[in-house]
C-alpha cells in the first residue's frame, strides 16, 4: 500500500485525507479477505494430519511472495537501506505465513514461531523507516547549512558559528579570528575563460579552505567570490600565518588559470562587539589589501619605473 501511495500520490495536496482513505481501504480489504477465508470450501479448510494443517495461511504468503518478486525489480532501480529493510521484512512475512500454515492448533510451536517472525518483520521495517528518516533529516540539514556550489558552509551557517564563537570568547576570554579571502580578478577570468572556469576557480579556493585548515575551523562562502574562515582561539599572528598558507597553496595548486586571493583579517577579543562590526573590520582590511595590491601592480607596470 505504501508503494502504491508513493507511486500514484507522490505530491499529494491533501495528504491526511488521502492517507486516511488508504488506511480505510486496507482495513476494508483485510476484513473482506478474512470473511472470504472463513467461507472456504472443505478441501482448503483445516486438516490436522496434513503437512499444511492450516492451508488458508498460504494465500497471504503467496501475496507476500508476489510482492517480493515485484519489489526485487525495484531494488535494481533504487537500492537504499529502507528498500532493503522492506525487502527483508517481506521475506520474514513469507516465512511467517508458511509457518502459520503448519499450525494445527492455537499456541503450538509453528504458531508461536510465525508470530515471532511477523513481529521481527515489523521491527525490521520500523527500524528501516527510522534509519531512513534519520538519513533524510541529516541530508536536509546538510543542504540547509551548506553552499550548493562549493559544498562548504553557507552564510546562514557562518552566522551561527560566529554567534557561538562570540559567546564562547565572552565566557573564557580567548579570542578568535575571522579571515575573508576574496579571489582576485574573477570577472576577468569569467570574461577570458567563461563562467564554467570561473565557477571552478571558486571551488578551487573553497577546496583549499576545507582541506588545509583545522577540523575546528569553519570555512564558509560569504557571497560571490568572497569566503570566510573562522579560526577559534587564534590571535592575529596565527591568522596571518593561515592567510599566507592559503595564498601559497592557491598560487601553487597546479591548475590553470593561476589564482591569487586577497584576505582580510579581524580578531574578536571579547569586548562585546557585534558580529556585523567584526565582519565589517575584516571587510575593510580586505579592501585595504586589495588597494595595496593594485598600487603594487600599477607601480610594476609604470614605464618610468621600469626605465629607471
Amino acid at each position: 500500500v505504501a508503494l502504491l501511495v508513493e507511486r500514484f500520490l507522490p505530491r499529494s495536496r491533501h495528504p491526511r485525507s488521502e492517507i486516511a482513505g488508504a488506511l480505510l481501504t486496507v482495513i476494508a480489504l483485510t476484513y473482506m479477505l478474512a470473511a472470504a477465508l472463513r467461507r472456504l470450501p472443505p478441501e482448503v479448510s483445516r486438516h490436522p494430519g496434513a503437512f499444511f494443517p492450516n492451508p488458508e495461511q498460504l494465500l497471504p504468503g503467496a501475496i507476500f511472495l508476489v510482492s517480493l518478486i515485484w519489489y526485487r525489480r525495484r531494488l535494481f532501480v533504487e537500492d537504499s537501506e529502507f528498500d532493503r529493510t522492506i525487502y527483508a521484512a517481506a521475506w520474514l512475512n513469507v516465512a511467517a505465513q508458511l509457518s502459520a500454515a503448519q499450525s494445527a492448533r492455537l499456541l503450538d510451536a509453528p504458531f508461536v514461531f510465525a508470530q515471532a517472525l511477523m513481529v521481527l518483520g515489523y521491527t525490521v521495517a520500523l527500524g528501516g523507516a527510522l534509519l531512513d528518516n534519520a538519513r533524510l533529516f541529516e541530508q536536509v540539514h546538510h543542504l540547509a547549512v551548506s553552499d550548493s556550489l562549493t559544498g562548504i558552509a553557507n552564510y546562514r551557517r557562518l552566522l551561527d558559528v560566529l554567534e557561538s564563537e562570540t559567546e564562547r570568547t565572552d565566557r573564557n576570554g580567548r579570542p578568535f579570528s575571522v579571515l575573508l579571502p576574496d579571489l582576485d580578478g574573477l570577472k576577468k577570468i569569467n570574461d577570458s575563460y567563461g563562467h564554467l572556469v570561473g565557477s571552478r576557480a571558486i571551488c578551487r579556493l573553497a577546496d583549499i579552505l576545507r582541506i588545509h585548515c583545522r577540523a575546528v575551523d569553519t570555512a564558509a562562502r560569504y557571497g560571490g567570490d568572497e569566503f570566510a574562515l573562522v579560526l577559534p582561539e587564534s590571535q592575529e599572528d596565527e591568522a596571518h600565518r593561515v592567510a599566507n598558507r592559503i595564498r601559497e597553496v592557491l598560487a601553487n595548486d597546479g591548475e590553470q588559470p593561476p589564482l591569487s586571493a586577497s584576505i582580510g583579517i579581524s580578531v574578536y577579543r571579547g569586548d562585546g562587539e557585534r558580529i556585523e562590526k567584526l565582519l565589517s573590520e575584516a571587510d575593510q582590511d580586505l579592501y585595504a589589501e586589495k588597494a595595496k595590491r593594485g598600487r603594487r601592480i600599477a607601480a610594476a607596470c609604470d614605464p618610468r619605473r621600469r626605465s629607471s
